[in-house]
């Protein structure tokens, strides 16, 4: 059976929240293979306890079969740290999902050059890194940019970001470098449609549409705690009765990881040099303390 997007096996770079939502409705919606990849066995382990969380939970919900819970586990193998980049060598995409830090992002995608096949898709999930910078170290060693072979291997670099919760949010938001190719951005279009996913595209400009806009509304939020204006709790209810939000934006900045907003916020006051992306002192301080919000227990609020 032919399918638009022609991924018959999907690689995942990273078994944290995202990496393993990407897997989870890669194999369950879309119905793909996946191939798992962390350097951590622990993170990879606790990754594959959700997913059998939230599958149990949905087929409880009468949302999906027990059979259909099961099919879309048994598409999900490891490939181990002993195997490593080398063993995601056959997949037609690979999305990566790791921490938002270019040089990190850079190195992965030279090794993504280097040992997957040439006609694979590159996809990154970063939330507000230039998808151009990425494709340009995606150039095989010993080729420049100009050649044939460094456009045609940077043409496939694309990017494919997913929003957390990833198998409860619509939305994919699709980011084409300068030297993506159309055939690359139609086919990771395809794929995220195929994942259940609504897909909106935006320029490669720092932060895309949606941190261009979500981050500076979150910033401004530290900002109006730190200069005393209101409690935080007045914060987010102002934002959640007054505006109609799900939640407010000091618990969305938990929920997000106060060392994410920060990487974002930073990508967003260096890419435009743009005084109004300064990120707050406040925010600044408290991933200086290592306190990242929901996902280690202490955030603007401390969580069980």
């Amino acid at each position: 059976m032919s399918i638009a997007h022609g991924i018959h096996r999907l690689g995942v770079l990273g078994a944290g929240q995202m990496g393993i939502g990407i897997a989870l409705v890669s194999a369950l919606r879309a119905k793909v293979p996946v191939l798992l990849h962390d350097r951590s066995s622990e993170q990879v382990t606790k990754g594959l306890s959700l997913v059998d969380k939230l599958l149990a939970k949905d087929v409880s919900k009468g949302r999906i079969t027990s059979e259909e819970a099961k099919e879309a586990r048994d598409r999900i193998s490891v490939v181990g740290s002993e195997a490593g980049i080398k063993g995601l060598r056959d997949v037609d995409m690979v999305v990566e999902a790791v921490s938002e830090s270019l040089p990190l992002k850079k190195s992965i995608f030279a090794s993504f050059a280097a040992e997957l096949k040439p006609e694979a898709i590159l996809a990154t999930n970063t939330s507000s890194i230039s998808i151009t910078k990425i494709a340009a170290s995606a150039i095989p060693q010993g080729s420049n940019a100009a050649s044939e072979e460094g456009k045609k291997s940077a043409s496939r670099v694309v990017g494919l970001h997913f929003f957390n919760p990833v198998p409860v949010m619509k939305l994919v938001e699709l980011i084409s470098a300068l030297q993506t190719s159309q055939e690359t951005l139609d086919r990771a279009r395809n794929f995220a449609i195929a994942c259940g996913k609504e897909v909106t595209t935006s320029k490669d400009v720092p932060g895309f549409v949606s941190n261009a806009l979500l981050m500076p509304f979150i910033n401004e939020a530290i900002m109006c705690l730190e200069k005393g204006t209101a409690t935080r709790e007045d914060i987010d209810t102002t934002l959640k009765l007054g505006m109609n939000h799900p939640m407010g934006p000091l618990q969305l900045a938990d929920f997000i990881g106060l060392d994410t907003c920060l990487a974002i916020q930073q990508t967003l006051y260096e890419g435009t040099r743009d005084s109004k992306y300064r990120p707050s002192i406040l925010l600044e301080r408290m991933v200086d303390a290592q306190w990242y919000g929901r996902k280690n227990g202490k955030g603007f609020y401390e969580y069980n």
